[in-house]
C-alpha cells in the first residue's frame, strides 16, 4: 500500500509519518494486516510534478494540510480549500479513486461559538468538496472533525496545551484567561491509531458530536473516540505537579489511558535539555548510602540502598510496612526472623542472578554484603512513603 500524506510535516503529519514508517520497516507489529510500502510526504515544498506523482500512485490519501492561524482570514480559503481542489482534480485526472481521508475541525458545525468562523466555513467548504469528490468517484471519503489536538507543537501558536507545556517547564509567564473553560482533547498517539483503524476499514463512524454513526451517499463522518474532557485549571495544576517531580520525587497517579498519563508524555517534550537530568539526595554515611527515587500516590516509594564491603544494614521490623530487596549488584545475604516464633530465614542474593525477596511484617530483616571488595546494590521498594512521625520501624537484631 501507498499512502499520501498531505501537510507532513505539520503535527499530526509528522506524527503519522513517523508511525506509517516504524509500520514499514517492521518496527511496528501490532498492525499485521497493514503492508506499507511507499511514504509520499507532500508539504509546501512539494512541486506541481511530484503531486502529480504522489496521486498517480497512491493506495490511500490523509488530507491534512490547512492553517489555523493566517495572517489574512482570505488565506483560509487559499489554503483550506484551493489546495483541496488541486489534490482532488489531480487525482481525478489520474483516474485514481482511492480512499481519502479528510482532517476537518469541530469549527466546522458551525454551530454556537464557531457560526463565525472564518477557519469553520473554509474547514465546512473543504468537507463539501470531498463528499462531491466521493458522490462523483466512488472513492470512499472519511472526514475527521477533530477537537483540540494534543501533541508537540511549536508555542504560542495554535495550542493552549502546547504553550502551558513549554510555558511551565521554561520557567516562562503564560496568561489563563479562564480556569474553568473545558476543552474536548485528543491525544497524537490516540488520533495516529485511529489512522491505522481507517487504514484496516475499522473506524469509529460518528455525528458531530461523536456518538452515533451518520453515513450518506456521499461519504461518512468519523471520529477518534478516545477524548478526553478537561479544564484550563486542572491542566495547569497537573502541569506544577510535573514541574515539582524531580524535586518532590512524587509520581502522581496516571492511570493507563489517563489525561494525566498522556499530558506528563507531552510535558516532558517541553523540557530543556539541561532538565533532561536532575540530582537524587544521596544520605552517605560510613556503611554506604541510600537514595530515594520515586514516591507515588498508592503504592510508595522505590529507592537505591549502596552497602560497602562487609557492612550489615536493617536490624529492624515493622507492623504493617512490606518491602521488596532486589539486589542489582554485588553479593549479599539477607537474613530473616519472626519476632513471635523465632523462625528464621536466609536468601543468598547476587547481581549475576536478580530475584525479589519480600520483608514481611512482624519479621525483623537485615541485608549483608558478604564482599570483601565489592559494594552491594540493592534497589529496594516499600508499600508506603517513609514518614518520619510515624516510621513504624523497630530496631531489632535477627
Amino acid at each position: 500500500m501507498n499512502i499520501l500524506v498531505t501537510g507532513a510535516k505539520g503535527m499530526v503529519g509528522t506524527a503519522l509519518v513517523n508511525n506509517l514508517k516504524n509500520l514499514r520497516d517492521g518496527k511496528n507489529r501490532t498492525r499485521p494486516n497493514l503492508q506499507i510500502d511507499s511514504i509520499y510526504e507532500c508539504d509546501r515544498d512539494t512541486t506541481k510534478e511530484e503531486l502529480e506523482g504522489f496521486c498517480r500512485d497512491a493506495d490511500f490519501v490523509f488530507h491534512l494540510a490547512g492553517v489555523n492561524r493566517p495572517k489574512n482570514p482570505e488565506d483560509f480559503v487559499q489554503d483550506n480549500i484551493d489546495f483541496s481542489s488541486v489534490l482532488l482534480n489531480s487525482l481525478k485526472e489520474s483516474k485514481n479513486s482511492s480512499p481519502v481521508m479528510l482532517a476537518s475541525s469541530i469549527q466546522a458545525t458551525l454551530e454556537g461559538r464557531f457560526a463565525d468562523s472564518s477557519y469553520g466555513k473554509s474547514k465546512k467548504a473543504g468537507e463539501d468538496l470531498f463528499f462531491a469528490h466521493g458522490k462523483e468517484t466512488g472513492a470512499k471519503v472519511a472526514v475527521y472533525r477533530f477537537p483540540n489536538i494534543m501533541g508537540h507543537s511549536r508555542p504560542n501558536y495554535n495550542s493552549a496545551i502546547s504553550t502551558f507545556c513549554w510555558a511551565i517547564a521554561n520557567d516562562r509567564p503564560y496568561t489563563v484567561n479562564d480556569r474553568h473553560t473545558e476543552l474536548e482533547v485528543l491525544y497524537i498517539d490516540d488520533l495516529v491509531e485511529g489512522m491505522f483503524d481507517l487504514l484496516e476499514g475499522k473506524e469509529v463512524h460518528c455525528n458531530f458530536s461523536g456518538v452515533e454513526a451518520v453515513i450518506d451517499e456521499q461519504g461518512i463522518f468519523c471520529c477518534v473516540p478516545s477524548t478526553h474532557n478537561v479544564t484550563l485549571g486542572e491542566i495547569i495544576e497537573l502541569l506544577k505537579v510535573f514541574k515539582q517531580q524531580p524535586q518532590t520525587l512524587m509520581m502522581p497517579q496516571m492511570p493507563e489511558g489517563s489525561f494525566e498519563k498522556k499530558l506528563f508524555s507531552l510535558y516532558l517534550t517541553y523540557l530543556p535539555t539541561s532538565s533532561f537530568k536532575y540530582p537524587l539526595t544521596m544520605h552517605c554515611d560510613e556503611r554506604g548510602s541510600f537514595t530515594e527515587l520515586m514516591h507515588t500516590v498508592d503504592c510508595g516509594q522505590v529507592s537505591i540502598n549502596i552497602s560497602k564491603p562487609g557492612i550489615t544494614k536493617g536490624q529492624h521490623w515493622h507492623n504493617s510496612k512490606w518491602e521488596i530487596f532486589i539486589v542489582v549488584a554485588g553479593h549479599g545475604l539477607i537474613q530473616e526472623r519472626n519476632i513471635n516464633t523465632g523462625e528464621i530465614v536466609e536468601f543468598e542474593v547476587s547481581g549475576d542472578k536478580i530475584e525479589a525477596v519480600y520483608m514481611i511484617p512482624g519479621w525483623t530483616h537485615n541485608i549483608i554484603n558478604l564482599s570483601d571488595t565489592e559494594n552491594l546494590v540493592t534497589v529496594m521498594t516499600c508499600n508506603e512513603i517513609f514518614n518520619p512521625n510515624k516510621p513504624d520501624t523497630f530496631l531489632e537484631m535477627v
